[in-house]
């Protein structure tokens, strides 16, 4: 992949709702070469969808993390067990990541006890097939830019976001906007106004509310990183010294290839996600934070 769109990749994923007049001027093409290209991304795969990236922790919900390695499965039922996530209603995120654990599980809801019922659900249909099983909540990340993209530094102190905040209030307008925008974030204006039944300054000053209250984080892209030559890993980091944590994210956030900081509890002090090319890559950058910090990190995986 050439270095243009590589540029075109990163300024998506910083916005994805600007133009591709705003997106060529960063990248030094014209807006009909960027569409092409981008629509060949698309093609090809590589952009896999265009998201919104929503704060649901302010509309109330709360998030439950459910980590599992198989055993005595089969291609059948590792299939039967991922749709039986993926349809469930209060699924956020269902994935299979490379590394140490085999299947992620993010459930959304504002009531628990609806996780609670289709967790007694799910153990009784496919408990024997679980070799392993952790469960955390889930109350915010630390989101970083994919600076490896590029060929040079970014400042991403300044384009770091947070999400997990304090509730705000919102209407049954509010969740219609943010419905559309979640399943298209280039979705235009005056198409969500027309699907709604209002006028386009209705809708983009609804829009503005939503973003300046952090309801909205930012729109962003699902980028297939095997396509591209990047793996996609989760490292977790237990501590000897948990007083130092927050040096080690200092530095930590100097790499380019750090994308989340996800903050929870019970579970690793420590919870990276890293994009890099290979698994080598990944075990020289935590070589690096053990040199760094020495006797502070007792373990990773």
């Amino acid at each position: 992949m050439d270095l243009k769109n590589r540029k075109i990749l990163y300024h998506l994923d910083l916005n994805s709702r600007q133009s591709f007049s705003q997106v060529g001027k960063k990248v030094g093409l014209h807006k009909d070469v960027v569409a092409n290209r981008v629509k060949r991304l698309q093609e090809k795969g590589i952009i896999v969808r265009f998201n919104t990236l929503i704060d649901y922790f302010k509309l109330g919900y709360s998030c439950m993390r459910f980590y599992f390695n198989y055993q005595y499965i089969t291609p059948e039922i590792k299939k039967e067990i991922i749709d039986h996530f993926v349809n469930f209603n209060c699924a956020h995120i269902v994935a299979s990541p490379e590394g140490g654990v085999e299947l992620v599980v993010f459930l959304l809801a504002k009531n628990v006890n609806e996780i609670h019922s289709f967790w007694q659900k799910t153990l009784s249909k496919y408990r024997d097939y679980f070799a392993e099983q952790k469960i955390a909540p889930f109350v915010g990340e630390k989101i970083y830019p994919k600076s490896f993209l590029l060929d040079q530094k970014d400042d991403r102190t300044n384009l770091t976001i947070k999400r997990g905040g304090e509730l705000v209030d919102y209407d049954d307008l509010d969740f219609q906007i943010l419905e559309l925008l979640a399943l298209d974030s280039r979705i235009p204006t005056i198409d969500i106004a027309k699907k709604l039944n209002l006028t386009a300054a209705t809708i983009t000053t609804r829009i503005k509310r939503l973003i300046e209250r952090g309801v909205i984080l930012k729109f962003h892209i699902t980028i297939n990183w095997d396509l591209i030559g990047y793996k996609w890993f989760k490292v977790d980091i237990y501590l000897k010294d948990y007083n130092k944590i927050h040096q080690i994210v200092k530095y930590l956030e100097t790499n380019p290839h750090l994308s989340y900081i996800d903050i929870t509890f019970g579970y690793a002090d420590l919870e990276l996600e890293m994009i890099v090319n290979n698994v080598d890559q990944l075990k020289q950058i935590i070589e690096d934070i053990s040199i760094k910090f020495p006797n502070i990190i007792r373990s990773y995986m």
